[in-house]
């Protein structure tokens, strides 16, 4: 994440070497770039630091996007998981690469996880034309079946990651998976009504 970070910074303008390590200079750039941008400064990437800092690493895809698809992992609430771990799923069964875009983490850390010029794997029949986007959760913790667990990091993270998306591709749509399988629950809330307005 912090290396997203950097990178983010980096094509922003700011000299921070994408090494991994929130270090005394990175920190200093996002003081920096939140002075600049007229916000809190605190030092500190939460959401709405972020959110300004999605537009500087979204690229658009040379595929036509029509669906912007939301999906879940499919675990237990309050538990972590990240990118590393949903590829290695994915990559365990098969796959070339995470079969989602972007990844929401419980704390409103937003992954890219495959490339978007890359068809996706997370809807069927609807792959070449969407960008799947993710969220960590999706089971309750206390009998494992299907719950909305977004935390409130992750609503405001998905709130920002989905209008910044619709900047770049304007005509797309958003969708839940279950509205293209009536067999799953997932994202287990309704994507399309949520996110009617944006």
């Amino acid at each position: 994440m912090v290396r997203q970070i950097q990178k983010a910074l980096a094509g922003a303008g700011y000299k921070v070497i994408a090494d991994g390590v929130y270090g005394k200079i990175t920190e200093e750039a996002v003081m920096q770039y939140q002075y600049d941008n007229r916000m809190n400064i605190d030092g500190v990437v939460g959401p709405a630091t972020l959110a300004r800092l999605l537009k500087c690493r979204f690229k658009k895809s040379k595929r036509k996007i029509t669906e912007i698809i939301i999906h879940c992992t499919a675990t237990q609430e309050g538990k972590d998981f990240t990118v590393a771990d949903v590829r290695r799923w994915h990559k365990q069964q098969g796959w070339s690469d995470i079969g989602y875009h972007y990844l929401i983490g419980r704390h409103g850390e937003v992954w890219e996880g495959r490339n978007v010029d890359t068809i996706g794997a997370h809807c069927c029949g609807h792959n070449s034309n969407s960008i799947g986007v993710c969220y960590v959760g999706g089971l309750s913790s206390f009998n494992g079946k299907p719950k909305d667990t977004r935390t409130l990091a992750q609503r405001t993270a998905m709130i920002q990651l989905l209008t910044e998306l619709k900047k770049i591709y304007p005509e797309a749509k958003i969708y839940g998976h279950h509205d293209f399988d009536n067999g799953k629950d997932c994202p287990c809330f309704d994507a399309r009504l949520e996110y009617s307005r944006i």
